[in-house]
C-alpha cells in the first residue's frame, strides 16, 4: 500500500509548482490520494479546479491525462475505440499478399490487437507503470450525460474497463482521479459517494494577493492588493459572471500595461474588459467605479 500523503508536505509541494492551496483543499487532495479515492472539486468557474489537478500531477511527477466532458460524450471518445480504417487496410493487405493456390492459411492479423486499439483518456489512465504515475482529470463532469456518469461509477469502483473483443483491462497502478464540476447540474449521489468531495470557493483577499504575487512577481505589491480587494468587491455585487483568479491575474497584467502602480479611476474603466465578460456586468461596475476603487485602495482587512 502506498505511503499516505502528508498534508503540509503536499501543500508546500503545490506551492513549489505555483499553486496556492488553502488548508481545506490540501487536506482533500492529500486524503483522496492516500485513500485511493477520486477527488471531486466543485466551485464557480475560474477558482482553480483544473489547475489543482495540473499542480497535483506536477508534484508527483505524473502524466496528466485530461478528459473534457460535454453533452453526448460516449465511450468511443472517453474510453476506447477501434481504428477501423487501419483494420480494413490490414485485411486488404493480407488478401493482396496471398498467392493463388497456396495451401497455407490466410494470414489476416489479429484485428483486435494493440496496434488497432485507440486508447482514449479513461483506458490510457489504466496503463500507469508506477504508483501515482498518472493523474486523470475528468473536467466539467456536470456537462456530461447521465449515461456517461453511470459508466463512470463502474470505472471508479474497479479501475477497469471491459472491452467485448478483449476482455477486462484493469489498472495495475490505479490513477489519481480528479473530477471537476461547475455545478451547472447536480451530480448523482452515487458518484459523490465514490469521491472525496471539496468545494473550492473564491479566495480570501490575502490568499489572492499571494497568488497574484506568486504568478506576477514583478507587479507592485500595492497594485496586487488593490486588484485583490477590487475583485472581492466585484464578487459581492451579484454579477452574471463573478471574476475568478484567472481574471484577477489578467486584470493585474492589463493595469501594468497601462502603467498603473495603484488602481485609479482613470484606469479602472478602460481595463474592465480584462476582468468582466458581460456588458451588464461592466455597466454595473462602471456605475460603482468610485466606490469600488475607494474600497480597493483601503486597508487589507478581510475578504472585501
Amino acid at each position: 500500500m502506498p505511503q499516505p500523503v502528508d498534508v503540509d508536505d503536499l501543500r508546500q509541494g503545490l506551492l513549489g509548482v505555483g499553486y496556492v492551496a488553502d488548508a481545506g483543499l490540501a487536506t482533500a487532495l492529500a486524503c483522496g490520494v492516500s485513500l485511493g479515492r477520486a477527488i471531486l472539486l466543485e466551485g464557480d468557474a475560474g477558482v482553480g479546479k483544473t489547475d489543482a489537478a495540473r499542480a497535483l500531477a506536477a508534484v508527483f511527477g505524473a502524466q496528466l491525462l485530461r478528459l473534457q466532458c460535454y453533452e453526448g460524450l460516449d465511450l468511443a471518445a472517453a474510453a476506447y475505440d477501434w481504428n477501423y480504417g487501419k483494420q480494413l487496410l490490414a485485411i486488404r493487405t493480407a488478401e493482396a499478399s496471398e498467392r493463388p493456390g497456396a495451401d497455407e492459411a490466410r494470414r489476416i492479423p489479429d484485428l483486435y490487437g494493440d496496434e488497432f486499439l485507440i486508447r482514449r483518456p479513461l483506458l490510457a489512465a489504466l496503463g500507469a507503470t508506477r504508483e501515482r504515475g498518472i493523474v486523470l482529470l475528468i473536467d466539467e463532469i456536470d456537462r456530461a450525460d447521465d449515461e456517461f456518469e453511470a459508466f463512470l461509477l463502474e470505472f471508479l469502483a474497479d479501475f477497469a474497463i471491459s472491452i467485448p473483443e478483449r476482455g477486462t483491462i484493469a489498472a495495475t497502478h490505479p490513477p489519481i482521479v480528479v473530477l471537476t464540476s461547475n455545478r451547472t447540474r447536480d451530480l448523482h449521489d452515487a458518484l459523490k459517494r465514490r469521491c472525496f468531495y471539496h468545494w473550492i470557493g473564491h479566495p480570501t483577499v490575502e490568499r489572492e494577493i499571494e497568488i497574484i504575487r506568486l504568478h506576477l512577481p514583478d507587479v507592485a505589491p500595492e497594485l496586487a492588493g488593490d486588484v485583490a480587494r477590487a475583485a472581492a468587491n466585484l464578487r459581492e455585487r451579484g454579477l452574471r459572471k463573478a471574476p475568478g483568479i484567472a481574471e484577477s491575474l489578467d486584470w493585474t497584467q492589463t493595469l501594468g500595461l497601462l502603467g498603473a502602480r495603484r488602481l485609479e479611476t482613470e484606469v479602472f474603466e478602460p481595463s474592465l474588459g480584462s476582468v468582466l465578460k458581460y456588458p451588464e456586468d461592466i455597466d454595473l461596475a462602471r456605475a460603482s467605479a468610485a466606490a469600488i476603487v475607494a474600497a480597493a485602495r483601503g486597508p487589507s482587512t478581510g475578504s472585501g
